[in-house]
């Protein structure tokens, strides 16, 4: 080989290598080294995940709401459709990678030809006016990446895919999320509904205590119309709180991919379960179990990658092509006179374009600092949505506890007034504000147990559901095929 074209050579490749986008550093901060709040929840150690890996709802052990999560992972149709925008991803990423490789294409073309024979310029009488003409053409065209525009726009698009890949694990964690808290809702409605159907039949009771009183002229009309407008209260309350169910159960059908006509949760007197021990991690560990925070961040180093796109494009861009076939009458692929060819290359270089190249990359500039500012944001708002679950979960616990004990009292205080009401040494109206009071409480300890486990689902959520960044696909596993084949 002789020196020039040797030198040529190692220049293309020096060449090959260059790379204008900026060194990417993903922006750190300074964390604390705990959370504020209290047990019952558990620092897990650096390599513990949140146990159990994935399928959260699992502490719950409730195998219902175990059967509803598995189905609607299955068959969430707004799921569904956020995996196939993660295909669509893959598939930019793909195509942007395409372009790396030399495009290489094949072409045929038969015809039959016939002239008029009064045509200008005839040149001679024995000229054929129908003639044959066949070709077969092959045809190649490569642009290296000297300046690393290609591979800066591959890499921009399979960062993209990557936090495509984390938009799902978002909506898919979401989507748990939404219905373990509706599910939790459902179950303490079941509850409230029994609380109220004993109440019903006690104040029944009570209607028919003070219409015999009234009958026996021993009580009061006023007794019997507070007694039937506190059944009536309760029988209007039961009513409200099926409605709230329907609407619920409606809610859950679609959210497992079924019509709401045909979905039935059967009613449970059990309530919603007591809320786990969630083991939390450190805090610097929430930056790696978080999809949305990985999301962000792959965004960011796309824009990264975006401003080596703007910077190539100041650098002339240079394409080598060729083609070569067979042009002729027949199908003689060895006759020599009827093949055809043709090589060259071709370089652009902007010279004035109104200040186009400048604006283009001042935007990417500035599209990067927009993506690390919501990287930022992001980060902050899932320590608050953290912070503000440890909260609720520590409020809520004491919250349980003082509303059980605000619940006993009351009905305590009902069977004192309603034995000093029959024995005739109290009013009705006692009995009437005990019944109230007893009842609200009841309903508030049921409600407040529900927000609590709404409260461990929502914490889930915030720690990340047990995923993790090593879940993440890297920039070579998002693409979905080889560039020569399956």
């Amino acid at each position: 080989m002789k020196c020039p074209a040797r030198a040529a050579l190692i220049g293309s490749l020096l060449l090959s290598g260059c790379n204008l986008a900026p060194v990417y550093k993903p922006p750190h901060f300074l964390l604390p080294d705990s959370y504020q709040g209290t047990p019952p929840f558990e620092v897990a150690h650096p390599d513990q995940e949140l146990a159990p890996r994935g399928d959260w709802w699992t502490m719950f052990n409730d195998p219902v709401l175990t059967q509803l999560e598995v189905r609607a992972v299955k068959e969430n149709p707004t799921l569904q459709a956020a995996a196939e925008q993660y295909m669509q991803a893959r598939d930019l990423a793909a195509e942007a990678q395409s372009a790396l490789y030399p495009q290489v294409s094949a072409s045929a073309a038969i015809s039959d030809n016939r002239q008029s024979q009064q045509r200008l310029f005839r040149g001679s009488t024995t000229t054929p006016n129908v003639e044959a003409s066949n070709e077969i053409l092959g045809t190649a065209s490569w642009e290296p990446d000297f300046w690393g525009e290609i591979r800066n726009r591959a890499h921009q698009q399979k960062r993209l895919a990557q936090a495509g890949a984390a938009d799902l694990e978002t909506a898919r964690l979401s989507l748990q999320a939404e219905l373990a808290t509706d599910y939790f809702a459902i179950r303490g409605l079941d509850s409230e509904t029994v609380a109220l159907r004993e109440s019903i039949e006690a104040y029944k009771q009570a209607v028919l205590v003070t219409r015999l009183r009234y009958h026996g002229g021993i009580g009061s009309g006023l007794d019997l119309a507070r007694a039937s407008s506190q059944l009536g209260n309760a029988e209007a309350q039961l009513s409200d709180t099926a409605l709230q169910r329907d609407l619920l159960q409606h809610a859950l059908a679609v959210l497992v991919g079924a019509l709401p006509s045909t979905f039935i949760l059967a009613p449970r007197d059990a309530g919603a379960p007591a809320a786990p021990s969630i083991p939390l991690g450190l805090p610097a560990e929430l930056l790696q179990r978080r999809p949305d925070i990985a999301s962000a961040e792959r965004k960011m180093a796309a824009a990264n990658a975006a401003i080596g796109v703007s910077r190539a494009a100041f650098y002339p861009n240079v394409t080598f092509f060729g083609d070569a076939g067979y042009q002729g009458r027949s199908w003689h692929f060895l006759n020599l006179p009827e093949t055809l060819w043709s090589v060259g290359s071709q370089a652009t270089l902007p010279l004035f374009e109104g200040g186009l190249r400048r604006a283009e990359l001042q935007r990417s500039w500035s599209a990067y600092a927009q993506t690390r500012d919501n990287y930022r944001a992001t980060v902050l708002a899932a320590f608050q949505e953290v912070e503000d679950g440890l909260s609720s979960m520590q409020r809520l616990k004491s919250e349980v506890e003082q509303q059980d004990e605000a619940s006993r009292q009351a009905s305590e205080a009902l069977a004192i007034s309603t034995k000093l009401y029959e024995d005739g040494l109290d009013t009705y109206l006692s009995v009437s504000v005990a019944q109230v009071t007893q009842l609200a409480a009841r309903t508030a300890e049921i409600q407040v147990q529900t927000r609590q486990s709404q409260a461990a689902v929502t914490l889930i959520r915030a720690i990340g559901g047990g995923w993790t960044e090593q879940k993440l696909p890297t920039e070579k596993q998002v693409i979905p095929l080889a560039p020569l084949g399956p």
